[in-house]
């Protein structure tokens, strides 16, 4: 990696320089790149000392990753991290924490404990979602579907549901849309039929299906033109995409729920409704 890089001065072109970098870094690097594109909020707020444990790697190679990126050291490549926090500082999560810290009662018992942790973690997401999805992303996108002849969708294990929901919601307003999902192993021939006039939307988070992948790089190879719904800059599927939209579900207690990747999908087909009514 060249050494001449100028430091960002904003978190969102930090990241996206991050993410642009990431094939030239070295292992160390790159794993501390993974843990810093999707864990922002944790590189603002935790010492060097956390974030070198959490991430697996010595706190030296933190100061060698921001020198790496043109600051002086890895406190100068914090405080950008921090400026997306500042900007949020009356966001929900913070209302929660403050919430509680003013003596609010916590739930009672095991099972309302839960949904509360679900509920807000959930809300928490979609907050998120507003906040990092612009304006252009999603008229580029709505643009896409409704030019297309037909839309085809894939999504394995976890996105699956996603992709489900999608196809029904696009077909509900009259659009040709297609779920690929390998019944009877066609999944080879639903391929072969897209061309530059469809589109194909598909969506995939960590840990990403192979499958996925594939038909990703099939379809490009198509040009057809390609959508994304994804967790990561790094995700096998992003750098394929003609318009990807990263996506920050919440996880309580191992289980990640898909309420941002849902609100998303909601979105975009209510959009394409009121565009091609």
């Amino acid at each position: 990696m060249k050494a001449a890089l100028m430091a960002p001065h904003q978190p969102d072109e930090l990241q996206a320089l991050i993410a642009q970098q990431y094939s030239t870094l070295s292992k160390r690097l790159r794993q501390i790149a993974r843990y810093a594109l999707d864990n922002p909020n944790d590189m603002a707020l935790q010492t060097i000392a956390v974030i070198a444990e959490q991430a697996g790697v010595q706190p030296s190679a933190l100061i060698r990753f921001a020198k790496a990126f043109g600051y002086s050291g890895f406190s100068e490549m914090q405080r950008v991290f921090q400026t997306k926090l500042v900007q949020r500082s009356n966001s929900y999560s913070e209302r929660i924490r403050l919430y509680w810290e003013d003596g609010a009662e916590p739930p009672k018992t095991r099972s309302t404990e839960v949904l509360h942790e679900f509920t807000s973690a959930g809300a928490q997401a979609l907050e998120q979602l507003h906040e990092a999805i612009s304006a252009a992303q999603l008229e580029q996108a709505v643009d896409l579907l409704a030019t297309a002849r037909s839309v085809s969708l894939i999504g394995m294990r976890r996105s699956f549901p996603v992709a489900v929901y999608f196809a029904y919601a696009l077909n509900r307003i009259n659009c040709d849309a297609r779920l690929l999902d390998n019944t009877g192993g066609m999944l080879s021939q639903q391929l072969h039929a897209l061309s530059e006039q469809d589109v194909l939307l598909a969506i995939s988070f960590q840990p990403y299906a192979g499958e996925t992948a594939d038909v990703v790089l099939q379809a490009v190879e198509h040009q057809v033109p390609v959508i994304v719904l994804t967790d990561s800059p790094l995700s096998p599927i992003a750098e394929h995409a003609d318009v990807c939209f990263e996506i920050k579900d919440a996880e309580v207690r191992g289980f990640r729920s898909l309420a941002a990747t849902m609100c998303l999908a909601q979105a975009l087909a209510v959009s394409l409704a009121l565009r091609v009514e």
